[in-house]
């Protein structure tokens, strides 16, 4: 087989990692996306923490900050364990095109590689299904608070 048609088998073999990378790029744009939010969210709530008039919502707004920050790492983690998740698949391509060139047999480091990329990607999207269970969570218990009375009241407009 001539060196074209080799070329051209890996770059057939490489395309399904391909357009795995740019799946996984998109998760990585939606868990950026709402780190964003989280964070936004973190410094409201952080700059009326010194100002709350009394120690009950001074305490509801650090209750509130912790579980910003918890939910901050833990998608913080999440993003990094897709990235090295794509990386890993980018070593799969370049090993693909190594492995044309290379006299042993490096299909183990392949199938090493992949399955590497894959027990990084579920693991980054059960970190995220973890955080997305501490914000519900979190909400259940402000609306039981706001039911209970511990929030203040609404004033009517008059």
């Amino acid at each position: 087989m001539s060196s074209i048609e080799a070329i051209a088998g890996v770059i057939q073999l490489a395309i399904a990692p391909v357009f795995l990378i740019a799946g996984i790029a998109t998760l990585i744009s939606v868990f950026s996306t709402r780190l964003g939010r989280i964070i936004d969210r973190a410094r409201v709530i952080e700059r009326r923490i010194p100002i709350a008039k009394h120690d009950e919502q001074r305490t509801l707004l650090l209750t509130e900050a912790t579980a910003l920050w918890r939910r901050i790492a833990i998608i913080n983690w999440a993003i990094r364990l897709c990235v090295s998740s794509a990386l890993a698949i980018c070593l799969v391509i370049v090993t693909l095109f190594v492995g044309e060139w290379v006299v042993i047999n490096i299909s183990p480091l392949i199938a090493i590689l992949f399955v590497a990329a894959m027990v990084l990607l579920v693991s980054g999207l059960v970190l995220l299904l973890r955080e997305v269970s501490v914000a519900t969570h979190h909400m259940r218990q402000g609306i039981e608070v706001a039911l209970e009375g511990g929030a203040p009241e609404p004033r009517s407009a008059v």
